[in-house]
């Protein structure tokens, strides 16, 4: 609101400017001068209003860069503590002071607790937790976060949707139309600016005695200055969406791709509380977490032959990728050998069997053929491409989290020395029925994540050599180590 009255304000004087500099220069000589100034603050005008419009703080702005720094400590719901303090209702707690003061403490909380300051004291003898500083942030992304963090808190109302359950959507007002309003009043203000240009230009030319010539409409609005202020805004324009472009390059947020099958962490990790590092057991002991293989999955379901959610579905696939044949409960001696027909008959054979025994039926129906037909279709389609020809043979995940070839990381340094959880990267993926890419996983984020996580020196015999801190922990001359303090912002660290 505050830049708004500025900027109302600057608008103001600067059209008092253009009055009064007609009046003085009508009244003598200057008149050329007079239309020169005029074209001056037409154009000041136009970028002064287009800039106004373009630059308001904005939700989806702020969404983004809630995601990149702030979603690691503060909830997204807005209401919950996490690390950090709930964060709605943050403008109402800080009310009794300054804007200014939030943003502060936003851009850097330490130095605003150094200054005593009673609100930032008092956040930081509840929490204990410093909050990392963010000296880039501009007014206009503080206030585009705020935005979002109001949105996000708000409730949500609860529709139906087409199978009778009920969704929640949440949508605030558009004001698409105001922009557009104000771009016409904008171009209204042109063409009167315009106009007053042109008498202007009649009455040098009946003072100079000749005869006046009226430019063409499309010549007055392009100027020379014009031009070259739009060639400028064109470079300037090019060269950010240059490097915003080329930052989000092989980053996939939000990335969630359908599987070859339909695998279900919310069922495993999350009703059945299976541990992560059951299938991905590299993840304690090496630098990949590993895909795990066909035979993890048969450690359960060679008993569990019938999914909870999909029936035969999904699992016949994971049989007809390894051979192993759920009616005998063996695995098929030379599978690798058999041809596709004789592989469709061992498979459609169980699909019918349990279709059959599901419904109590001596034969199959209609239902019943579309069904066989349907799952044997899905199991070829999953399990075969351009490349893989046949069903046997392992099945072909699609990868999702995937750092650049020049990036180092270490999964067993981050979960077995660092104690880091899995939830912390990857997001609630007990909670995900498809799997996708919870954080950004750029380099910010790591060196955030570095500065603030602390060393848990207790936990782990290879910290025991940082002698000099375990003994300013004891003497109180150090709360905690982070992450940063042993050399984690060291660029070799990841780019050796």
């Amino acid at each position: 609101m505050t830049h708004n009255i500025a900027r109302n304000r600057v608008g103001s004087l600067i059209l008092r400017q253009i009055k009064d500099r007609m009046l003085l220069d009508l009244s003598g000589n200057g008149v050329d001068m007079s239309i020169q100034r005029i074209k001056s603050f037409c154009l000041v005008l136009f970028v002064f209003i287009a800039g106004g419009l373009f630059a308001q703080p904005a939700v989806d702005n702020g969404k983004t860069i809630f995601r990149n720094y702030c979603a690691s400590c503060h909830a997204k719901d807005m209401k919950t503590k996490a690390t950090g303090p709930a964060l709605a209702g943050v403008e109402e707690r800080w009310a009794d002071y300054p804007q200014e003061d939030l943003y502060s403490w936003i851009r850097n909380s330490q130095a605003l607790i150094k200054t005593g300051h009673p609100r930032a004291n008092e956040l930081w003898d509840e929490y204990k937790s410093v909050m990392t500083a963010f000296p880039q942030l501009t007014d206009d992304d503080i206030a585009s976060t705020i935005l979002y963090i109001n949105d996000a808190a708000k409730p949500k109302a609860a529709v139906a949707n087409n199978a009778g359950g009920v969704v929640t959507e949440t949508k605030g007002p558009d004001y698409t139309w105001l922009y557009w309003v104000l771009f016409g009043l904008l171009g209204l203000l042109s063409l009167i600016l315009l106009r007053i240009i042109g008498g202007l230009d009649s009455i040098v030319a009946a003072k100079e005695g000749f005869e006046y010539e009226e430019e063409p409409f499309l010549k007055k609005i392009f100027t020379k200055r014009v031009i070259s202020f739009l060639i400028f805004g064109l470079v300037v324009f090019g060269g950010y969406m240059t490097v915003t472009r080329a930052i989000d390059l092989g980053r996939q947020q939000d990335y969630q791709p359908d599987q070859p099958i339909k695998f279900s962490h919310e069922t495993h990790a999350g009703i059945n509380q299976i541990d992560c590092q059951y299938c991905h057991d590299g993840a304690r002991r090496s630098k990949h977490s590993v895909i795990p293989a066909a035979n993890t999955c048969m450690n359960c379901h060679s008993a569990i032959q019938v999914g909870s959610e999909y029936g035969t579905a999904e699992l016949t696939k994971i049989y007809a990728s390894i051979g192993y044949d759920p009616s005998t409960d063996k695995y098929i001696e030379n599978y690798e050998d058999l041809d596709q027909d004789e592989i469709k008959g061992i498979y459609t054979k169980w699909i019918t069997d349990n279709y059959l025994d599901a419904l109590a039926l001596n034969s199959l129906d209609r239902k019943g053929e579309k069904v066989v037909k349907q799952q044997w279709d899905d199991i070829v389609t999953s399990l075969t491409n351009d490349q893989k020809k046949k069903v046997q043979g392992p099945i072909e995940w699609i990868r999702i989290h995937n750092l650049p070839d020049h990036v180092y990381f270490n999964h067993a340094q981050h979960v077995s020395i660092g104690k880091v959880e899995c939830q912390d990267c990857h997001g609630k993926v007990e909670e995900m029925k498809v799997v996708k890419q919870h954080a950004p996983l750029s380099m910010g984020w790591c060196i955030n994540c570095h500065r603030k996580t602390e060393v848990k020196f207790d936990d782990n015999e290879y910290y025991a050599s940082y002698k000099a801190y375990h003994e300013q922990l004891a003497d109180g001359d150090k709360e905690k180590v982070t992450v940063e303090d042993i050399g984690g912002l060291e660029c070799q660290k990841c780019h050796y």
